[in-house]
């Protein structure tokens, strides 16, 4: 039972990410506004349903190590294995508004719950300071959205023209209504939402049976499978052309889960707030800032995330995964591979990310 349950939760992820991604680029057509904002948003918010349920699920049960871990872990997940393997299906050319804007925020997001957390928790004025930004953030993007200049409106209303010509069919299509995209956006999100519960639920039965521990389930199994709307609607949307959704779909998700999920759960966490777990201070809550961090020079070196770098994260998150199996069993292996990590794979990718940098650029980028 718990296998069929798995199965069905990977159809339900593939389906409402399908409906999803086919009912946002409609429509961000329609509307004359560009699919990075309706990644940002809409999409960004809709994957990013399950981190806030189970977040505020998790305080209301008690568990607050799962509700916190579950978004560091998500953020982790995100950066590293959705846009990885994004990128591998196809290479992801990279919005300027993404590097000026969006990264930075997701940025400052991750930087401001680290200092809030200092104290070991995230108390209930902190989780509406999280919400309270999130609110302010999102009515900055709709406006921002909304006073954009003519010349960026005449643009992405000349993609629509082109669409149509080399698909005149599409203004009379079945999904070439406005109630019919927003339909298709709800049922897709439906489908992930219920599709990413089925496969949480049958991961954490197949992990409990292993003996792992809360915190690492919320950080692997609980992360990634809260995640698998925003793996596969980057994915489906990277392999359908649109790269704006798939890339601000990851940006937009993670700044959501930090603001959104965890001001959530702070907002009902009561007297007590959310305990910020030793460990995860000391580690995890680092590797996430990291992760953000390395999104800048990736996305500057020539604008897009290249089919090697992609290939970078998702290693990256694969050694990731080895060091909190290896600590959780206290393996004899765990400090030759952190010295290995440390000393020299992650020294290694930051110089090839400066000289690749150094090559793509040209000297008049370099000296400004």
């Amino acid at each position: 039972m718990t296998l069929l349950t798995f199965i069905a939760g990977l159809i339900g992820l593939i389906l409402g990410a399908d409906l999803l991604v086919r009912g946002a680029s409609k429509l961000a057509l329609s509307f004359g506004i560009s699919p990075l904002v309706v990644g940002l948003t809409i999409v960004a918010f809709g994957t990013s349903a399950p981190e806030l349920a189970v977040s505020v699920g998790a305080v209301l049960d008690g568990k607050t190590d799962i509700a916190i871990g579950n978004v560091v872990g998500s953020n982790i997940f995100n950066v590293l294995l959705v846009l990885g393997v994004s990128a591998l299906i196809i290479p992801l050319v990279v919005n300027i508004q993404l590097i000026r804007q969006e990264v930075p925020i997701m940025i400052g997001a991750s930087l401001l719950l680290l200092a809030l957390t200092l104290d070991g928790q995230l108390s209930q004025f902190d989780g509406a300071l999280l919400f309270a930004l999130m609110v302010a953030y999102t009515v900055f993007l709709i406006v921002q959205s909304r006073a954009e200049t003519a010349a960026t409106q005449a643009t992405h209303a000349a993609k629509s023209d082109y669409d149509l010509e080399l698909n005149p069919t599409q203004a009379v299509g079945w999904d070439a209504k406005l109630p019919v995209q927003l339909l298709l956006i709800v049922v897709g999100l439906g489908f992930l939402v219920l599709g990413s519960e089925w496969l949480v639920s049958a991961s954490v039965i197949f992990a409990k049976s292993l003996g792992v521990s809360d915190l690492v389930i919320a950080l692997t199994i609980v992360a990634a499978g809260t995640s698998m709307p925003e793996v596969a609607t980057s994915v489906v949307a990277a392999i359908k052309g649109e790269r704006d959704i798939a890339v601000g779909n990851v940006v937009g998700s993670s700044t959501f889960n930090i603001l959104g999920c965890l001001g959530a759960a702070g907002l009902v966490s009561g007297d007590l707030g959310l305990v910020m777990p030793a460990a995860m201070l000391n580690f995890d809550i680092w590797v996430m800032i990291a992760v953000a961090l390395a999104c800048l020079p990736v996305f500057i070196t020539g604008y897009e995330i290249a089919r090697w770098e992609g290939g970078v994260f998702v290693a990256y998150y694969a050694a990731y995964v080895a060091y909190l199996v290896l600590a959780t069993q206290q393996h004899a292996a765990l400090d030759q591979f952190s010295f290995a990590m440390v000393g020299f794979v992650i020294p290694l990718t930051v110089v090839t990310l400066i000289v690749v940098f150094l090559r793509r650029a040209k000297p008049s980028e370099i000296s400004s």
